[in-house]
């Protein structure tokens, strides 16, 4: 008896011994291990070869990876209880530096050998070149693939779409392009695909309807286009039965029904058509987001039927989506973050939005919303607030402020009056309050030093005035526009030393520029145009490292431009014109590396945050471009390199290294002093489109090396003492403006219809000459006949004494 006890209790002791060995005591299998330390050798080759040893990286994240130890036991790998490699977590291992060291696909094809993994995570190193297909072919049992956030070349191979087992496939910016296969239908075990940001274009195949397992789908912003495919959803059509009624009959699951979906994401594409009312059948769908494309006719209210909906995005730019503003809406769900950007809402803000208790997002912009904010809005407990670009009228209530969790507002574009709330300090959550474009008048209110957290404050193009303001030191500030207002006073300063983004044109402000504008460390943006300031501008702003952009137009700064302008290595805008500037043009301007370099288009695919999104909405930067004040956006900013000398009282020449500036798009040197020739290194200005030197005294020849500006369509060299021929060829065949000519000593040339001597053939020459000897022998003949006519009658008047007086003799 005691040994029948005795067995059940040694078997149950050598069970928990087992469960408590370690993975680590089964060694992995000598091949995985060899192809793991081969993987690590090849990448560290690659980074130990940089030829300067100070640019060696080593890999910290792989320093367990020891050919002693049982690769069971290193960081980044999961075995199974036999000590089969099963997972790979090689996110971010390769140190990120792949422009200086590019990384390619190669390097990792060692881990096909190891065909037992289920999950492989090679996330965020940036891989270079195509996917290898043929060697995930060998990874037959993988359940979950992350390559996100690379740089792959090529398309999404096919061979990814025979690994059966996959349930995870994450392939988001990752830089791939071509069409999404219908081949994808294959994985019918696929539970998440995520391709955001890429670069795939054509239709979503119908194939996507085949994988009924789907939860999450995922294609945002890519270039997808047609319409959203009916196997997404579950279908109805009507039929009619033979006593005339309708009925409806949902198509069969075999066709495509996704009834498992909780995310659809297709934003950011070109996809076209209406929204499919039959998406109301995915009964268990969360986040449906559509913004961002060209879907037209009315938004199904039957969205609002689905009960699982919590996050909705429709609308957004380019689409045709239209609202019905009469319909009767009791919403089923309960949604937390709602977002109808431009679906043409009209009216008040629709009541039923209260009945949202867990609402923490409303997004209603760009529409055509009219009435006041109303209280009931004002009192709900909502993180952010968008309603910016409607038509909305009255003041700003004040129980909006008196939430603690209010973090970001944006009421832009409107209609609002009156002053702000003295209380607006209480909601110490808010980080982004965005007042820009509306009448609001007052002072700004000094409850404004409450708020610690705020990091975007636009308050620009209102009617604000006074010269006090708060105290923002303590805030988190990194945008600040108060430009286009009635402000006085110096220069605000009790600033955020953190703070980007400085904007306070367009007001009247005075006084000197403040010295303690270098203590703000990582200044960026500075714009301080149509105000009074003065002060000399070498004192000041050419030690703030940072700045990318300088506007001091039409103010009264002093000094010069110091040779130390040079250590603006980021400065790609300066514009110092309507200012007292004397001296020279210095040399060390030519030195300015984001004024040579080439502006391009970012082809980035990333998703922006909601700072980003406003920041490059809202910030605008007036630049003087081919004689109109012009706003450039905050997205396309990066595009344009301006230098604005105009309206000064600069002497001297024109430092012939200035023609390095090859990224400038505009340069204006009009109107001051400058004297000398037009450097011909100015040919090599290739990025130029407005060139602006009228004005000036300066003389010479235009030189032909202009000729070669491809992208110039403004020359103005009016208003000097140019002489000779004006270039032909390229863009100056076009330069036919005769106004921009004007006030030289001797400018000829087509443009201006004037022929050059050299351009007349000699017999041409001659009966040009013909024609002009008869006028001068008729012009001889009418000044000769007068003269010697008098002559005539003077010498026969002194004949005729003569001859008397030889009769008295």
């Amino acid at each position: 008896m005691a040994t029948t006890q005795t067995t059940p209790l040694l078997i149950l002791s050598f069970l928990l011994m087992l469960d408590s060995i370690p993975i680590s005591s089964f060694s992995c299998p000598l091949y995985q291990k060899q192809a793991l330390l081969h993987f690590k050798s090849t990448l560290t080759t690659i980074f130990s070869s940089v030829s300067n040893p100070q640019d060696s990286y080593p890999f910290e994240e792989l320093y367990s990876w020891n050919s002693d130890y049982d690769c069971c036991s290193w960081d980044h790998v999961t075995c199974s209880r036999t000590g089969t490699v099963t997972e790979l977590d090689l996110r971010a291992v390769v140190p990120y530096i792949s422009d200086l060291v590019p990384v390619f696909c190669d390097n990792f094809t060692s881990l096909f050998h190891i065909r037992s993994l289920k999950k492989l995570d090679i996330s965020t190193n940036g891989w270079i070149g195509e996917i290898p297909g043929d060697g995930f072919r060998n990874l037959t049992e993988l359940v979950d693939l992350r390559m996100r956030e690379n740089r792959f070349q090529g398309t999404i191979p096919s061979q990814l779409f025979e690994l059966k087992s996959l349930r995870v496939l994450d392939l988001s910016a990752s830089n791939l392009s071509g069409n999404l296969s219908p081949e994808v239908g294959k994985l019918q075990n696929l539970e998440s695909l995520n391709l955001n940001r890429n670069f795939i274009t054509g239709n979503i195949p119908e194939e996507i309807g085949n994988l009924t397992n789907l939860r999450h789908f995922s294609v945002r912003r890519n270039n997808l286009f047609g319409g959203i495919p009916s196997s997404i959803a579950n279908m109805e059509v009507q039929l009619l039965d033979f006593s005339g009624n309708s009925f409806s009959l949902q198509i069969p699951a075999d066709i495509g029904r996704l009834s498992n979906m909780t995310t659809l994401d297709l934003s950011y594409n070109r996809i076209t058509g209406p929204i499919p009312s039959s998406i109301r059948n995915l009964s268990k769908l969360e986040t449906l987001a559509l913004q961002n494309n060209k879907l037209s006719g009315e938004v199904p209210t039957s969205l609002f039927t689905i009960r699982s909906l919590k996050n909705l995005f429709i609308g957004g730019e380019g689409n045709s989506l239209i609202w019905n503003n009469k319909a009767k809406i009791v919403p089923r769900c309960s949604l937390v973050q709602i977002s109808m950007l431009s679906c043409g809402m009209s009216g008040e803000i629709p009541i039923w939005i209260s009945s949202q208790k867990d609402l923490r997002y409303l997004d209603l912009s760009g529409n055509q919303l009219e009435g006041r904010f109303p209280e009931w809005l004002a009192k709900m407990d909502i993180l952010g607030i968008l309603l910016s670009n409607n038509k909305i009228t009255g003041s700003i209530p004040p129980p909006l402020f008196e939430s603690g969790n209010l973090t970001i507002l944006d009421l832009s574009r409107n209609n609002f009056s009156g002053k702000l709330p003295e209380k607006i300090g209480n909601a110490k959550s808010m980080a982004m309050l965005v007042l820009s474009r509306n009448k609001i008048s007052g002072q700004i209110p000094m409850s404004f030093s409450n708020l610690q957290s705020l990091v975007f404050l636009d308050l620009s193009r209102n009617r604000f005035s006074g010269d006090k303001f708060p105290n923002l030191s303590d805030s988190s500030l990194l945008y600040l526009d108060l430009s286009y207002n009635n402000l006085s006073g110096k220069i605000l300063m009790t600033l955020s030393r953190g703070i980007e983004n400085l904007f306070l044109g367009g007001n009247k402000f005075s006084g000197d520029l403040p010295w303690n504008l270098t203590t703000l460390v990582n200044l960026k943006h500075l714009d301080l145009h149509n105000n009074e300031i003065r002060g000399n501008f070498q004192d000041i702003l050419p030690h703030i490292r940072t700045l990318e952009v300088l506007n001091l137009r039409n103010n009264s700064i002093d000094g010069f431009i110091p040779k130390t302008i040079s250590n603006l290595k980021f400065l790609r805008i300066l514009d110092l014109s309507g200012n007292n500037i004397r001296g020279c043009i210095p040399q060390e301007l030519a030195n300015l590396a984001s004024m040579i370099e080439t502006p391009h288009m970012s082809t980035s695919n990333s998703d922006l945050g909601y700072y980003e999104s406003v920041y490059y909405t809202e910030l605008e930067i007036i630049v003087n471009w081919k004689y109109y004040l012009r706003g450039l956006s905050g997205r396309s900013l990066s595009l344009y390199s301006f230098l604005d000398l105009s309206d000064n009282t600069i002497s001297g020449e024109i430092p012939a290294l200035l023609g390095n500036l090859k990224g400038l798009k505009a340069l204006n040197i009009s109107h001051n002093n400058i004297s000398g020739h037009i450097p011909v290194s100015f040919g090599n200005l290739k990025g130029v489109e407005s060139l602006d030197l009228s004005h000036n005294t300066i003389s010479g020849l235009i030189p032909e090396s202009l000729a070669k500006l491809d992208e110039l369509t403004v020359l103005d060299v009016s208003n000097n003492r140019l002489t000779g021929k004006i270039p032909m060829g390229g863009q100056m065949n076009t330069m036919n403006e005769l106004k921009y000519f004007a006030n030289n000593n001797g400018l000829c040339g087509m443009q201006i219809r004037i022929r050059c001597p050299e351009d007349i053939p000699p017999s041409e020459g001659r009966e040009e000459d013909d024609e002009k000897h008869p006028w001068i022998l008729w012009e001889g003949t009418w000044i000769g006949f007068p003269v010697g006519f008098f002559s005539s009658i003077l010498i026969m008047g002194y004949l005729l004494n003569f001859q008397q007086l030889f009769k008295f003799w």
